[in-house]
C-alpha cells in the first residue's frame, strides 16, 4: 500500500476495463453459434443427399387456377368422369325460371382428378370446370337441414327432377329430402307447441300478398295447386321465412255439386290420370316440404285410389299434411306404413268468418298445445283470419307457447 494509502479505490484502473475473469468467456458464445450453424447445414446437407423425407399422412392437394374453358376439348377432365352420375349433374350451375341462380348441393363443381406420389400418397388436382357466363357457384353441404335464409326462395337442384311435367321433388342422390331442406327450423325445446296452417294462397294476388306480409313468419302458408303466379308468390314467402305447402284439391262425397276446382283427384279417374294430375300440380310450385289437402272426404276415405298417390308422394321425400276435415281419411294409416312423414290438423279456426270466433279457436288450439305438447290448426286466407292470428300469435309467444311450422309437428319414421 504504502505511498497510495490516501489514493482513492479504483484509480489505478484504465478506462473501460473488465475483470480479467469475465474477458476470458468473451470466445465462448461466437463460438457456440458456429456450432449451431455448423449443425443446421450439416443436417440440411444430409437430407438433400441422401433422399430422406418428411412425410405426413395427409394427402398433397394441387389447385389450378387456369380455367377449363381455356384448355382443348380432348385435354379438359369433366366432372361427370371423375365422379358418380349423381355428382356430376349437381355440380353444374343451374338457372331458376326467372333467371336467378341455383344452389348447388354435395360437390364443389370443381373438376378433381387423383393420382398417387412417389411415396404413395395421394395428389388431388383441382381445377375450375366451364360454367355459363362463367358465373359462381353458390355451395351447400349434403345432408343438411334447412337452407340458407338468403337462398330459401330458390330450388335445391339435388332435389329437383326434370320431367315432362316439369320440376317435382325426388330424393337426392344421399338421401336427401325436400321434407327437410325446405323445413323451417325451430328449438327443439319440450314446450307447448303450436303450428298453424294458411291455406288457399294464390287464389287471390292481393290476399295473398297480405297474407305473405301480415302473418309472422313461423305461420305455414300452404298454396293452392290451381291458384295463379305461385312461383313468384313461393318466392316471396320463403323470402319472408315462411314453410310452404302444396294445397292439392281431392273429392268431396257431394262432388261434382261441390266442386274444389281445376285438377281435382277423383276416384273413378283411375290411378294413372290421377298422378298425371298430381304431378302437374307439383310442378307449378317448388320449395315445399309436402302435400295438404284441399277437402277430399269420398277420394280420402278410398283405399285404391288413395294408395298410388301416397306411395308417390312417400318416394319423392315430401310429408303428408292432413287439414282434418274427413273422420274417414286414411291417410294417417297409409302414412304410417309406408313411412311418409306425416301431420293432422286438430281443429278449424276459422268455420265462421268472425275475429272473436277465430280468437276462441286460437285460445282452444292453445289448451290443446299445453295438454298434448303440440296441436295443429287450419285456416284459410281471409282478411279476418290473417289478422286474428297474426295478433294471437304475438300474444302467444308471451305465455310460453312456441309456434312452430308444419314439418315440426310431423311424425317421420326416418328421425
Amino acid at each position: 500500500m504504502g505511498d497510495n494509502i490516501h489514493q482513492p479505490l479504483g484509480q489505478d484502473r484504465g478506462p473501460g476495463k473488465r475483470p480479467p475473469a469475465k474477458a476470458k468467456r468473451t470466445w465462448i458464445t461466437p463460438l457456440l453459434s458456429l456450432a449451431a450453424l455448423c449443425t443446421v447445414l450439416g443436417g440440411a446437407g444430409w437430407i438433400a443427399f441422401s433422399g430422406a423425407r418428411i412425410t405426413t399422412n395427409q394427402s398433397a392437394v394441387v389447385i389450378e387456377t387456369s380455367a377449363v374453358a381455356d384448355k382443348k376439348p380432348e385435354d379438359a377432365t369433366t366432372l361427370d368422369q371423375q365422379l358418380p352420375d349423381s355428382a356430376g349433374e349437381s355440380a353444374g350451375l343451374q338457372d331458376d325460371a326467372d333467371g336467378s341462380l341455383n344452389s348447388v348441393s354435395g360437390q364443389s363443381g370443381a373438376d378433381i382428378t387423383t393420382t398417387l406420389g412417389e411415396n404413395g400418397e395421394e395428389v388431388n388436382k383441382i381445377s375450375p370446370v366451364k360454367r355459363p357466363d362463367n358465373r359462381p357457384v353458390l355451395l351447400a353441404p349434403p345432408g343438411r337441414v334447412g337452407q340458407n335464409p338468403r337462398l330459401a326462395h330458390l330450388p335445391d337442384p339435388a332435389i329437383i327432377q326434370d320431367t315432362p311435367e316439369g320440376r317435382l321433388p325426388v330424393r337426392g342422390p344421399d338421401g336427401e329430402r325436400a321434407f327437410d331442406i325446405y323445413a323451417r327450423p325451430w328449438s327443439g325445446a319440450r314446450g307447448a307447441r303450436v303450428a298453424i296452417i294458411v291455406g288457399g294462397l294464390g287464389l287471390s294476388q292481393t290476399g295473398t300478398q297480405y297474407a305473405i306480409k301480415a302473418l309472422p313468419e313461423d305461420i305455414t302458408l300452404a298454396f293452392a295447386s290451381n291458384g295463379n303466379s305461385l312461383q313468384r308468390w313461393m318466392q316471396e314467402a320463403r323470402r319472408e321465412g315462411h314453410e310452404i305447402l302444396l294445397q292439392i284439391p281431392f273429392e268431396p262425397f257431394d262432388y261434382p255439386a261441390n266442386d274444389p276446382g281445376a285438377g281435382t283427384l277423383t276416384v273413378a279417374a283411375g290411378a294413372q290420370s290421377n298422378l298425371d294430375d298430381l304431378h302437374a300440380a307439383m310442378a307449378r310450385i317448388t320449395n315445399y316440404t309436402g302435400i295438404t289437402n284441399f277437402m277430399g272426404g269420398r277420394f280420402l276415405a278410398d283405399p285404391e285410389a288413395l294408395e298410388p298417390i301416397m306411395r308417390d308422394i312417400g318416394a319423392r321425400g315430401i310429408m303428408f299434411v292432413d287439414d282434418g276435415t274427413s273422420a274417414q281419411s286414411l291417410t294417417g294409416k297409409f302414412a304410417k306404413t309406408l313411412g311418409i312423414p306425416y301431420t293432422a290438423s286438430d281443429m278449424v279456426l276459422d268455420a265462421t268468418q268472425e275475429r272473436g270466433y277465430i280468437l276462441s279457436k286460437l285460445d282452444d288450439l292453445e289448451r290443446t298445445a299445453r295438454r298434448n305438447g303440440v296441436a295443429v290448426g287450419v285456416a284459410s286466407a281471409f282478411e279476418v283470419s290473417v289478422d286474428a292470428i297474426a295478433t294471437w300469435a304475438n300474444e302467444a309467444r308471451a305465455r310460453g307457447i312456441e309456434i312452430v311450422s308444419a314439418s315440426a309437428t310431423a311424425d317421420d319414421p326416418e328421425r
